[in-house]
């Protein structure tokens, strides 16, 4: 049967880089096997869920080019795919629980359970639920609902050990003594997420959970909530967590954590998808760069690392600067357009034009942000000089006679193309005694303000005669008041 596998994140904050790779490696799946996608909005944390965080998520997943076959704007045959309207079911499924002998209502106070806690603290012990509530007389639980008294729902674990199969980690045993029961459903009748996670899987059919590391802990609760409502247990994949430079868990403090945020610093979502895919995953080569048909063909649960990855953002770079080197130019520039125009750098001479400097420079650029200062000295009127381009290129003596006659010079240039303009350049600067480096090195920083940019013949035949002339006036102007 055609796997269905999910994506269930809860709209607490925008997609973050870990859950959009246990997206991925769900859609990767999916797609390998022909099997079903299914996004399922786990918003039951009503304070810190918001439409606003969903919306993210949605235009995180969007960008990286994840689409999925059932979910809560595409609906399907297990609708409504968010839990908060879904409640009457986990509500439901408690109830069946304690009427079968699998749970009970526990009437404890949380004061009662805070004392509880900090005594065995006090011991030197970790604490777990003493199963008070279990015990009581029928009598006493007459009392108490008789007074109105507030009620959870615990599931009651067996004490045998809880086994399941891992599809990256193998075997994983639990023991039911070190298990407490569980809260199922809170006094307020809300589900906790062990409820309604298995509830959902379960209608929704789900037959591969394939999640983050940080979960197995919570397996064996999910194992006995299945096998308790008399459903058979979906085969289980933990996947490595990605960890900061440092081993440490990714987090705010190593840079950006959010999908978006790397779609505003100027990532293609190619070299996103391609990036998180090895993140704990390998074809089994030594292959880097695949494309998302590559990876679908490629992608197998068995080449899941049990090992935590580590998210290298100069390995993210440089793959990003391959995807740039290798996109059709028509989609960069339209990639790169709204870029430039935010930063004030529009309109370009011609649209022939700005693909001749977009050309130009995508051999220096790994993230589409970088094309804002690498274009602004060609999109800008007048030239800003780098310190340290006045300081080492613009000391040489007599280096305002040697600009003039090269101005002079260029006007003549006929046709103003490269071979033509690269002569003229080494032609002067032979006749005026000095290096051809001297003069090249000089006429960048006139026509860029700064110390490097690409072949500066190319750079001066995309300026054209005109502008290359005004500004090396526009130079000699400045070595004026240097005197």
């Amino acid at each position: 049967m055609a796997p269905r596998v999910r994506f269930a994140p809860s709209p607490t904050g925008y997609l973050h880089v870990g859950g959009a790779r246990t997206a991925l490696f769900n859609w990767l799946y999916a797609r390998r096997h022909h099997g079903t996608f299914v996004l399922r909005i786990e918003d039951t944390d009503v304070e810190r869920s918001s439409a606003d965080m969903v919306t993210g998520i949605l235009e995180g997943l969007r960008w990286l080019g994840l689409d999925w076959d059932e979910g809560p704007d595409t609906g399907g045959p297990y609708a409504p795919y968010s839990q908060s309207e879904r409640l009457d079911r986990y509500r439901a499924a408690a109830a069946r629980l304690v009427a079968d002998g699998h749970a009970y209502y526990c009437y404890c106070t949380p004061e009662r359970l805070q004392a509880e806690r900090e005594t065995a603290e006090q011991r030197g012990d970790a604490w777990r639920y003493d199963r008070a509530c279990l015990a009581l007389s029928a009598d006493r639980i007459a009392e108490l609902e008789a007074a109105g008294a507030p009620k959870a729902i615990r599931f009651k674990v067996p004490a045998a050990r809880t086994q399941f199969a891992d599809a990256v980690h193998g075997p994983i045993e639990f023991d039911g003594a070190n298990i407490e029961d569980f809260v199922i459903l809170r006094s307020d009748s809300h589900p906790t997420y062990h409820l309604s996670v298995v509830v959902d899987d379960m209608e929704m059919q789900i037959s591969h959970v394939i999640r983050g590391d940080d979960h197995i802990s919570n397996t064996p609760k999910h194992v006995l909530l299945f096998q308790a409502c008399g459903a058979p247990v979906p085969q289980f994949a933990h996947v490595p967590l990605i960890l900061g430079a440092d081993k440490k868990r990714l987090s705010k403090r190593h840079g950006a954590t959010s999908v978006t945020e790397y779609q505003r610093q100027g990532y293609l979502p190619g070299a996103m998808v391609n990036f998180l895919a090895l993140l704990g995953w390998s074809p089994g080569d030594d292959r880097e760069l695949m494309s998302t048909t590559e990876l679908i063909e490629r992608f197998s649960l068995e080449g899941i690392s049990g090992g935590n990855a580590v998210f290298d953002t100069d390995k993210l770079d440089w793959m990003n600067g391959q995807y740039i080197a290798r996109l059709p130019i028509d989609d960069l520039v339209q990639a790169v357009e709204p870029l430039l125009v935010e930063a004030g750098l529009w309109p370009p001479p011609s649209v022939e034009w700005l693909r001749r400097l977009v050309e130009l420079l995508r051999p220096r650029a790994k993230r589409l942000t970088d094309f804002v200062d690498l274009a602004a000295p060609y999109l800008r009127d007048r030239i800003e000089y780098e310190a340290e381009a006045v300081e080492k290129h613009l000391g040489t003596p007599g280096l305002a006679d040697h600009v003039a006659a090269l101005m002079s010079s260029l006007r003549a240039v006929d046709p103003f193309d490269e071979p033509h303009v690269e002569a003229d350049v080494r032609r002067i600067a032979a006749d005026q005694g000095i290096k051809a480096g001297t003069l090249i090195h000089a006429t960048r920083v006139a026509v860029t303000g700064r110390t490097t940019s690409p072949g500066l013949f190319e750079v001066l035949v995309l300026l054209g005669r005109e502008r290359t002339i005004a500004r090396l006036e526009q130079l000699l102007n400045f070595l004026a008041t240097r005197v």
